[in-house]
């Protein structure tokens, strides 16, 4: 058990090691200076030269990776004295002559814009992103074996049918163009009706003067929007996985000692039903932190989406690094969580 965690743990490293990578390479070489961002009107030849050394902009394209790997990793090694207004807090674990290896938060630079540390504006925005994946994935869960169930009991009748159609264009429509439909007719169409608002995070300001206030009605529709297409899945996956075991021989004599159809799902059924449920589930809560990128921004949600839009608007890369990189280390975190317990339910895939 040892060993298969070892090499998962080696396989999500990899993968972390890659986005890093790719992220630093990408945005490397994309157009924009962030010297006159930062400068604006102000920008002169003598000012940018400055903000470059201060950036580390000045150095060779691989010194500022590994620059930025050192700044990235929890152990870093630094000649010299140790700049402070990087690291506010840091243990020296060891020096050798005039090096130092020290252990830190990981250190995900500063805003070009608002000069603020990459990290505070995520910790303020991630926990945004955590609930409306959260509500999301759990009205695809309820929802979706619900209407799996009704599907399966109810085959080949106009509910069938109507629930199939309904898992059809769930699956069918991208989040982006649904999150525009959604929005259009629940919160403009049907406003009176719904009082469901297009926009709105999960706190409001007071209109009179109150401060912020928790306004849980706002998540309704992105978490409707970006729980549509795991509800379809999971429909369609319970539908499936209750048919089978519907033709099993425990469910006959079930039936013979005359249970009703209720009873024989309840009692029966669901248990052995909703194993790969959860599978999916799980896979689908990782895909939904790194695909409400679209949501959040059409309903307005203060989440990752936003920040990563308004990074990219603005030309403010180390934010929409920084968030890139916290998506995929939560998604690495979430495959291997899901790995490790598959590998202690079923040691025939620990031989894998």
């Amino acid at each position: 058990m040892f060993k298969f965690i070892l090499k998962r743990l080696g396989y999500g490293f990899l993968v972390l090691f890659g986005v890093v990578t790719l992220v630093f390479v990408l945005f490397n070489i994309l157009p924009g200076d962030p010297a006159r961002m930062m400068l604006g009107q102000r920008a002169d030849k003598e000012s940018i030269d400055i903000i470059n050394k201060d950036l580390g902009f000045d150095k060779p394209l691989v010194l500022q990776y590994l620059n930025y790997l050192n700044d990235l990793s929890p152990i870093s090694f630094h000649n010299g004295n140790i700049d402070n207004t990087k690291y506010t807090s840091y243990n020296t674990v060891l020096k050798i002559k005039n090096t130092k290896i020290i252990l830190k938060k990981p250190y995900l630079r500063r805003s070009y814009q608002s000069k603020r540390p990459v990290s505070d504006i995520l910790r303020e925005a991630f926990p945004n992103t955590i609930y409306l994946a959260l509500v999301s994935i759990a009205f695809a869960f309820v929802i979706g074996i619900i209407f799996g169930s009704l599907s399966a009991i109810y085959q080949n009748t106009w509910i069938d049918k109507t629930i199939l159609a309904i898992s059809t264009v769930g699956m069918s429509l991208p989040s982006f163009f649904a999150a525009i439909i959604i929005a259009w007719l629940f919160a403009f169409v049907l406003a009176d009706v719904t009082g469901l608002s297009m926009f709105g995070s999960l706190y409001s300001i007071d209109d009179l003067g109150n401060g912020e206030y928790l306004n849980l009605k706002n998540i309704i529709l992105p978490a409707l929007t970006l729980g549509i297409r795991p509800l379809a899945v999971i429909s369609e996956l319970t539908k499936s996985t209750i048919s089978d075991i519907m033709q099993q021989d425990y469910i006959r004599t079930a039936r013979a000692k005359g249970l009703s159809r209720l009873q024989i799902l309840w009692k029966h059924i669901l248990k052995n039903a909703l194993n790969p449920v959860v599978t999916a589930v799980t896979g689908w809560f990782a895909s939904l932190l790194a695909g409400a990128v679209f949501v959040e921004y059409i309903f307005d949600w203060k989440g990752i989406g936003v920040v990563i839009v308004d990074g990219l608007e603005k030309y403010d890369f180390p934010v929409v690094m920084g968030a890139l990189l916290v998506i995929c280390v939560m998604l690495v975190l979430i495959n291997l969580i899901t790995d490790i317990i598959y590998g202690i339910l079923d040691p025939r895939i620990r031989l894998e």
